[in-house]
């Protein structure tokens, strides 16, 4: 794999000093135009520093305007001569690209149009992976700088991982494949054949620097850039509430920083105020909405990090969000909007008239053949008789529950193929991102439930892309 900076085309010295104060040329009434594209956002591309050099250096003509809202550029009043053409621009760097120019000549009373681009998603991934691309597989790209001042963090290791099946003769084969870049010089990565129109899970870090682990999912067209920035972090202990003693260890990580983050809560629908809404990081500072559904959260971790919302009764949301430091570009204020989970699953329970009677059905016919699930029946439920919904995952075989500490939640753990970890849940076959168990108890009680299937080796339908663990999958009645 290559991760290194690449040039699509060579670039002259001369356009180095093309920024130079431009030396007086003679008018002879010829102008070159041209607009300049961005082929990987399909439109032009504004506000580009367009550089005409003439390639006599003794001329000494070195010129540099912008390109306007349409990407257009004009240079009036153009001598006689050959000139290198190109242009310089944030998504270059971003991309890992030097300038890209072309030669145009200027002569007789014509005016010469030459029109600029960044190069198409088929020019980068020929150019960084080699050979056709594939239909399968996509490219990443990227740059990782300093969340403390946005610098180009070079050596810095990034990582992605997803989970793979492959069926054979002898069944469903699933493996965790694994791609490793190191930043160069200017922060730029580049990662070759990863998953198409797919979901995997990414991380940069270098000592104690690093982001939070990220869930990505890769477009259909298999191109994605990704900037990410790394800040500092230490660990954090938790308390193990499932073990007498509360016995504590330091499993995660928290993130230090200074940045500050605003926003709104509203309701998806009628954009009505959270008040009370609980907003804030994994492993790291929260906060409440007022009355009018605003929060400003400061001391915010710096780095690329995973915002988390939660309302009582209402879907939790997670967005991803850099955390600059300060005398950075401030991040603008965030509107965030939480659906109900009832609206939520309600769009999944009126899709088929029969659809308990299915889940029913298929959940029995797993419980039949499955040899590596647990499964809790109604019949289960009523003996156990719990109180609450997370008091019966409490007592279920290797499925245990942890009381942070510092943030004062409770999560579910599972053993995973790399240690501890946390499951996918599953409501009625629709994926739900929990970040407190507690919200569960909210949602169902013990009497509501149809069954619970639990998997340290979930089937296909009840995988979350990298997941890296089990799955829990609740189906109510």
């Amino acid at each position: 794999m290559r991760c290194g900076p690449f040039v699509i085309l060579l670039v002259i010295p001369l356009l180095a000093r093309a920024q130079a104060t431009s030396a007086p040329v003679r008018a002879r009434g010829r102008s070159v135009t041209g607009i300049v594209y961005d082929s990987l956002a399909r439109r032009p591309l504004a506000e580009a520093v367009v550089q005409l050099v003439a390639t006599n250096p003794a001329s000494g003509i070195a010129r540099a305007m912008q390109s306007d809202s349409l990407g257009r550029f004009t240079f009036a009043d153009v001598s006689d001569g050959r000139y290198m053409l190109g242009f310089i621009h944030p998504v270059l760097d971003s991309l890992g690209l030097e300038p890209t120019v072309r030669e145009v000549s200027v002569q007789g009373p014509d005016q010469v149009h030459a029109d600029l681009a960044v190069p198409s998603q088929t020019q980068l991934r020929r150019a960084i992976c080699g050979g056709p691309p594939s239909d399968s597989l996509g490219l990443l790209v990227g740059v990782v700088r300093d969340a403390r001042d946005a610098s180009a963090a070079g050596g810095h290791t990034v990582v992605a991982e997803w989970l793979e099946f492959t069926f054979t003769t002898n069944g469903m084969v699933r493996r965790t494949q694994r791609l490793v870049a190191t930043t160069a010089a200017n922060g730029w990565f580049a990662m070759c054949n990863v998953p198409r129109s797919g979901a995997m899970r990414l991380v940069a870090s270098r000592g104690r620097d690093s982001t939070d682990l990220l869930d990505v999912d890769v477009p259909e067209d298999g191109f994605l850039r990704r900037d990410l920035y790394v800040g500092p972090s230490r660990p954090v202990a938790v308390v193990d509430s499932s073990r007498r003693g509360d016995s504590v260890a330091p499993s995660h990580r928290r993130h230090e920083g200074d940045g500050q983050l605003r926003g709104s809560v509203v309701t998806a629908v009628g954009g009505r105020p959270l008040e009370g809404a609980r907003v804030g990081f994994v492993d790291g500072p929260e906060t409440q909405a007022d009355a009018r559904g605003e929060w400003t959260l400061a001391h915010a971790p710096l780095g690329t990090r995973v915002l988390e919302v939660k309302a009582v009764g209402y879907y939790p949301v997670r967005r991803v969000v850099d955390v600059i430091g300060q005398g950075t570009e401030a991040m603008p204020s965030m509107r965030l909007a939480l659906s109900t989970l009832k609206a939520v699953l309600d769009t999944v329970r009126v899709s088929a008239a029969r659809l308990a009677d299915r889940h029913h059905s298929d959940f029995e016919a797993r419980r039949r053949s499955s040899g590596t699930g647990r499964f809790i029946t109604p019949a289960d439920i009523a003996r156990r008789n719990p109180l609450l919904l997370s008091d019966l995952l409490r007592t279920t075989p290797g499925v245990r529950v942890v009381y942070d500490v510092v943030r004062f939640t409770t999560s579910i753990m599972m053993r995973g193929p790399f240690g501890e970890c946390s499951p996918a849940l599953f409501v009625d076959g629709m994926y739900v991102r929990l970040t407190d168990i507690d919200d569960i108890d909210l949602w169902l009680k013990p009497d509501q439930v149809a069954g619970i299937e639990v998997y340290i080796e979930p089937p296909p339908q009840f995988q979350r892309g990298l997941s890296g663990c089990g799955s829990i999958v609740i189906w109510s009645k």
